[in-house]
């Protein structure tokens, strides 16, 4: 099994855009929803961009 699988199974495309829910997320860094929300708004200038949305 290729090791980035776990990873490519949690991207989704919708209208056009690939996303990962923040509850994959969370789970990826090992981390609960909340402290994942707190931490993006905490820094959010790190989250602007065409990349990142929250």
């Amino acid at each position: 099994m290729n090791e980035l699988q776990p990873i490519q199974s949690k991207i989704y495309e919708i209208q056009g855009q690939r996303v990962m829910l923040d509850f994959d997320l969370a789970e990826l860094y090992q981390v609960e929803t909340k402290r994942l929300k707190e931490a993006v708004r905490r820094n959010i200038e790190r989250f602007e961009g065409d990349n990142f949305m929250f």
